[in-house]
């Protein structure tokens, strides 16, 4: 069963405050909730209930096989559309898929970090 949008925003905003030291606010505007860790974006929520997706880090290749398998998976809205992908409702989006897209994304921002020096 796929999610509807509103879902599917709430299981990426459910998935990403369950991780460590995420932040999350509106730092570019009114109409976007973005997700952070360590000050680096990994989800924006869109605000806009005409246009309910997520956008999320992605490694490219990844990035490119979501586009061609699912019809609401777009090259991302916001950012770098080489690294970032949008979802929305639609066939195949899932609440797993939505959950894991998230994780992903932090994963992929929170292994860039600077190490701690011992």
């Amino acid at each position: 069963m796929s999610a509807a949008g509103d879902r599917l925003q709430d299981t990426a905003r459910q998935a990403a405050l369950a991780l460590p030291d995420v932040s999350h606010g509106y730092p570019f505007t009114p109409g976007l909730d973005v997700y952070k860790v360590a000050g680096k974006v990994f989800l924006i929520v869109t605000d806009d209930p005409d246009d309910q997706i997520i956008t999320v880090k992605c490694e490219p290749e990844h990035a490119r096989a979501q586009v061609r398998g699912y019809a609401s998976i777009t090259p991302g809205r916001y950012l770098d559309k080489r690294h970032w992908i949008s979802l929305g409702p639609g066939p195949g989006i899932t609440e797993r898929l939505v959950t894991d897209a998230v994780e992903d994304s932090y994963d992929l921002v929170a292994e860039r970090l600077p190490r701690p020096a011992p």
